[in-house]
């Protein structure tokens, strides 16, 4: 399907998916992917679809959606491969433009040394980048790259497009237990994040089945260490460590609400207590989510957070 959705994303509000890339073309072959393992490793860019064919498929959604009178957010170039291995990519961003609906790309970034992909990248509203590693030995055993990639020239590539762009820019790193979550890497890697600068730098772990059965999600303590070093270089840090749904809905009840917010960031205790005030509600709530496992308390630099507990 060459759109899709609209769907619910934290990062994107609700959001209309657009695979420009046939299934499942990939420069990567990334050993947590949830739509297994990549069919055809290519990094050479080709045409696909014709920009009219996407306009159009994409104004067919546009009308249902309007019809029904849902919210479209974003227009999210987000296919089953890597978006920038498209060449039409910047005709695409272009012909959608008159709807007047905000624009976004996430890449693994592993073509971006090219000035073309990076002038194409400047054309979207909202980009991600992917930045799993900094030590190539690591890079190369969770991304599992195409043998002619270079680290070295995604990271220099990353921070020339960072000083480029003047959208909104973010980044993602997943989380892989036993591979990058040392406190060595974690430190370099948020070193090289927020050299970059980006708006949010997004953390997550494996929700859904991987490729290889090996790949374990790191425990939340982890989870959490890496958020307090990537906190130290970054000015905003989110975790993104459940399942999308209404992460960022207020739904009335101060349960879901603490169990939303701390999937995504860890709250300290003080600001756990100003939820509950402002709900009118006890603490008892925190307890109760506690003792059911739902709720971890973790303590980091004389702080006490409060984080959800991974399902299982």
């Amino acid at each position: 399907m060459l759109v899709f959705g609209p769907v619910p994303s934290r990062r994107l509000g609700r959001s209309l998916g657009i695979n420009n890339i046939p299934p499942k073309i990939c420069s990567y072959s990334c050993s947590y992917c949830q739509l297994g393992n990549t069919l055809s490793m290519q990094v050479a860019r080709a045409a696909y679809y014709t920009p009219e064919t996407l306009r159009m498929a994409v104004e067919e959604k546009l009308q249902r959606a309007n019809a029904r009178g849902e919210r479209i957010d974003y227009l999210a170039f987000v296919p089953d491969g890597e978006p920038t291995l498209d060449v039409n990519l910047a005709q695409h961003l272009d012909a959608v433009k008159p709807f007047g609906i905000r624009t976004a790309v996430i890449s693994n970034a592993t073509l971006i040394d090219d000035p073309a992909v990076r002038e194409t990248l400047c054309k979207a509203d909202w980009v991600s980048l992917k930045v799993d590693a900094v030590d190539e030995s690591i890079w190369r055993r969770i991304d599992r790259p195409h043998k002619s990639l270079r680290l070295q020239n995604l990271l220099e590539g990353s921070l020339q497009f960072a000083k480029e762009y003047a959208g909104t820019l973010v980044t993602e790193t997943m989380l892989v237990r036993d591979l990058n979550e040392t406190n060595v890497h974690l430190d370099a890697l948020a070193e090289f994040v927020g050299k970059l600068s980006p708006l949010t730098a997004y953390l997550s772990i494996a929700t859904r089945p991987p490729a290889e059965s090996w790949v374990l999600s790191p425990t939340e303590s982890t989870i959490h260490n890496a958020y307090q070093r990537f906190s130290k270089r970054v000015e905003h840090v989110e975790t993104l460590i459940g399942y999308e749904g209404n992460a960022f809905a207020s739904t009335g009840d101060v349960r879901e609400d603490l169990l939303s917010i701390t999937s995504v960031h860890p709250m300290r205790q003080e600001a756990v207590e100003e939820l509950l005030l402002h709900a009118n509600e006890s603490w008892e709530i925190v307890q109760d989510l506690i003792a059911r496992g739902l709720l971890l308390t973790l303590d980091y630099d004389g702080h006490t957070f409060y984080v959800r507990k991974l399902t299982a």
